[in-house]
């Protein structure tokens, strides 16, 4: 054997003799698995990814208000991105990236749950807590769902908002534009309208998919209010399909004789109240949200909270109840022309 061998193999034997010389260093490795397996954060901060359905709308953008108030009242380091389309694809590949880059904790608003199921999975394979938040997920791809209000709270406000609007004994045609039919938030509220509609004299005609696309929804809402001479009233279950539904009807000089009632911000619908085409807007609180999605974030980073917790203290919230896997914020709020005015979000 010639000198320069020698000197390879030795060189070599060193070389793996050495911590943090060869490429498999312990930190995460494809071995790490199990949600919460890194080490618990001290000193360093925790970095929170909080990922919206859709980025740039008025919803989201209220939401991450509170997420970026706690996050400062914490010391978090807080990410905030989301696909401008709605596209659960491009969240799945920012849930990809966020793994990769090693996050803390991924807060994820799910479009399309099945979509995205696999990426959380593997997030929660390397380590990192995921949770869900305004929107649930699959429940093996996260472990705990920040609930804005329970599913029935939310589908028979809506309908004893309408038939307070109308008068409980109208009777004709409504309809349902939702947002996009994957959407499995407006999906169980629906569910729960149906049979709170069945109990009154109002027919649900048909409902509608626009998407997360304020044109398509104000197309709908045409579409809709052309179709059903008996039309009374329209629910709008998105922040998007909400507005472009009283639009439609306003550009139809209908206001008064359509009713819309939905889901929105105030901020969005303060000038429908005013014209008397909304007399309704149901919503909870849009900061509050946000807020309490990062506590809960915190908390399992650092391992406050876990399977079994019952309740969590959530800064100026105070202390709020967990319901099996639900961190439940509370419940609708209804904005009127009596107080829309006095809320800014």
């Amino acid at each position: 054997m010639n000198r320069f061998v020698c000197f390879c193999l030795a060189s070599l034997a060193i070389a793996l003799a050495v911590p943090g010389c060869t490429n498999n260093s312990p930190s995460r490795t494809a071995e790490t698995s199990g949600e919460n397996s890194k080490a618990p954060a001290g000193s360093r901060k925790i970095r929170v990814a909080l990922l919206p359905k859709i980025k740039g709308i008025s919803y989201f953008s209220s939401c991450y208000k509170g997420a970026e108030e706690a996050a400062n009242e914490l010391g978090i380091e807080l990410i905030y991105d989301g696909p401008t389309d709605g596209d659960p694809r491009k969240q799945a590949e920012m849930i990809e990236q966020w793994t990769i880059d090693g996050v803390d904790v991924i807060c994820v608003a799910p479009n399309a749950p099945d979509v995205v199921a696999g990426a959380m999975k593997e997030a929660r394979a390397a380590g990192i807590a995921v949770i869900t938040w305004d929107a649930d997920g699959t429940n093996e791809s996260r472990s705990f769902f920040v609930n804005q209000a329970s599913a029935q709270s939310i589908g028979e406000g809506l309908v004893n908002a309408m038939l307070k609007d109308l008068g409980p004994a109208t009777e004709g045609d409504v309809v349902i534009i939702s947002a996009d039919a994957t959407s499995a938030n407006q999906n169980a509220w629906i569910e729960t309208m149906k049979p709170a509609l069945a109990r009154s004299k109002l027919k649900l005609a048909t409902i509608k998919y626009p998407g997360e696309n304020a044109s398509n929804a104000l197309a709908d809402g045409r579409d809709v209010i052309s179709k059903y001479p008996d039309l009374k009233g329209i629910f709008g279950i998105s922040t998007v399909s909400f507005p472009g539904a009283a639009e439609a009807v306003e550009q139809s000089g209908k206001s008064g004789q359509v009713l819309v009632t939905g889901l929105s911000t105030p901020n969005d619908m303060k000038k429908f109240v005013h014209t008397g085409t909304v007399r309704s807007v149901v919503l909870w609180n849009t900061v509050d949200l946000g807020y309490l999605t990062i506590h809960v974030a915190k908390a399992l980073a650092t391992r406050e909270i876990k399977d079994g917790t019952t309740t969590i203290k959530a800064g100026r919230l105070g202390e709020k109840s967990i319901v099996g896997d639900n961190v439940m914020l509370g419940d609708i709020m209804v904005f009127t022309k009596d107080n829309i005015d006095q809320f800014d979000f």
